[in-house]
């Protein structure tokens, strides 16, 4: 599937292979050519960090939970939907919303890059854009998943997506058992950025 960065002889491929060094090395190059500017950058990942984070996810994922023609909506054009809920924009144009059930697991991971939606998640965790964990997700899933804690029953399938500069996932996760009741923002307190991503499950409410 196509992503964002074909090119392996790119000149990114000869930075530190540590994600956090390469683009340390990367802000250095453009604040020292004049094309940003600390401050702004700083601004910008805190909105992302602290005021997007995965919130915007967990209403999504809330509301779907609660209102079966909004998850219909979800199912037949997430993209649409979640434009309107103001959830769009760069990292975040085309949406494709997968379900988890008591038969398959879904996962997202991006082989090539980083490819992640940004609006509903705010800022990818660095293990997300690490080798490892962009190998291993394809490779071993199962073996994934249990690094992060997560035991799926063993009849259940576990299904990878592989986000795309096209295309980008975000999982539904399942309602965890004893939310019947809960209006949104307390459903929104049980979903977890990881859930989101298919590495983690929603919580149980306390």
């Amino acid at each position: 599937m196509p992503h964002d960065h074909h090119d392996h002889d790119h000149p990114h491929t000869l930075l530190p292979p540590d994600p956090a060094l390469r683009v340390k090395a990367l802000e250095t190059i453009l604040t020292e050519k004049g094309l940003i500017h600390p401050a702004a950058l700083d601004a910008i990942i805190d909105t992302y960090e602290h005021k997007i984070g995965p919130r915007n996810g967990a209403r999504v994922v809330a509301r779907a939970w609660s209102d079966p023609e909004f998850l219909q909506a979800l199912r037949d054009n997430a993209t649409k939907i979640l434009d309107e809920m103001g959830y769009s924009g760069r990292q975040g144009e085309h949406m494709v919303v997968v379900e988890n059930t008591a038969q398959t697991h879904n996962m997202v991971v991006c082989t090539l890059c980083s490819c992640y939606p940004w609006p509903l998640l705010g800022i990818p965790p660095g293990w997300y854009k690490s080798d490892a964990y962009r190998a291993r997700a394809v490779r071993e899933p199962r073996a994934v998943l249990a690094d992060f804690g997560v035991a799926l029953p063993e009849g259940t399938a576990v299904r990878v997506w592989d986000s795309t500069a096209e295309i980008r996932y975000l999982v539904l996760p399942m309602r965890p058992e004893g939310s019947e009741g809960l209006g949104e923002e307390a459903l929104m307190e049980l979903v977890t950025r990881d859930s989101m991503i298919g590495t983690g499950l929603a919580q149980a409410p306390v």
